[in-house]
């Protein structure tokens, strides 16, 4: 009789003790589950660029190109200093896939030019901010530094209208007077470089990447000439297209051309784009 009570006594331990152990596993599981603010688990990571590496910036302007913006090449008459001037210098950088860059100096008969390209490729180590979104910003930083004019600052054909308008309506207005206002109007016409028109001032440029600007600056150079130096910046992505281009004439009293030089590095900065495209 003793040896029949006895068996039930174990049976009963060993389903204690299972449930014991079933108990003290669900609670494990539980225990790792990760928890509800868990940002590895709940929060996708940012989306890397669309581009990952970087053309090789000597070889990214065409002959084309390049004669057009730098006319000396063609005047050169040795073969090769002609291949070397179209080669270009590489720019110094320490990780050639996250930055390159070239430049080119050349002179002509006329005056000389400079002109310099610089790839960034953007890369964002914030997992809670993309390679796009860290390039937006550098570029929006540039942008500002450039102290662009605001547009509204520029004469638009409504102000001219109402301007032309409000001197129409001035019946009290004397001979002597209009004809003194048109001679400071014809003088302030003739005023040259420092008149600049408002479609070539420093602004935003569209159709260019995902957002571009136009800087253009006339300096004093070395000598008593003016130096033009036109600068295009745009964006494609996550990386960031510097294009500077500069002209010094020969002749002291010579001063580039603002509408010229402009048109030639827009130009190049549209073939860049579609470079990126391919």
């Amino acid at each position: 009789m003793q040896r029949k009570a006895y068996v039930p006594g174990i049976a009963a331990l060993l389903a204690a003790l299972l449930a014991g152990c079933t108990g003290g596993s669900g609670s494990n599981s539980k225990a790792a589950d990760p928890k509800p603010g868990d940002v590895s688990v709940n929060t996708p990571a940012a989306q890397p660029g669309k581009y990952r590496t970087l053309p090789e910036a000597c070889a990214a302007v065409s002959h084309d190109s390049l004669d057009s913006l730098l006319p000396g090449i063609k005047q050169i008459t040795d073969p090769d200093q002609r291949d070397t001037a179209y080669e270009g210098q590489a720019t110094l950088t320490y990780d050639t896939d996250r930055r390159v860059g070239c430049g080119w100096k050349v002179e002509s008969t006329d005056a000389t030019d400079h002109l310099s390209v610089d790839f960034e490729r953007v890369v964002s180590y914030d997992n809670a901010v993309s390679d796009d979104s860290r390039a937006e910003d550098i570029y929006a930083t540039e942008e500002t530094a450039a102290n662009l004019p605001e547009a509204s600052a520029s004469a638009t054909p409504s102000d001219t209208a109402s301007a032309t308008g409000s001197a129409t309506a001035t019946p009290s207005a004397t001979p002597s007077a209009s004809a003194s206002s048109t001679s400071s109007a014809s003088a302030s016409t003739s005023a040259g470089p420092s008149q600049t028109p408002a479609d070539l001032q420093p602004r935003k440029l569209s159709g260019l990447g995902d957002e571009a600007f136009l800087d253009d600056k006339l300096n004093s150079g070395s000598s008593t000439a003016q130096q033009r130096t036109v600068t295009v910046v745009f964006r494609t992505s996550n990386v960031i297209v510097r294009i500077e281009y500069a002209e010094q004439p020969t002749a002291s009293t010579g001063t580039p051309d603002s509408e010229e030089m402009q048109d030639k590095a827009r130009n190049l900065a549209g073939k860049l784009v579609d470079r990126f495209n391919d």
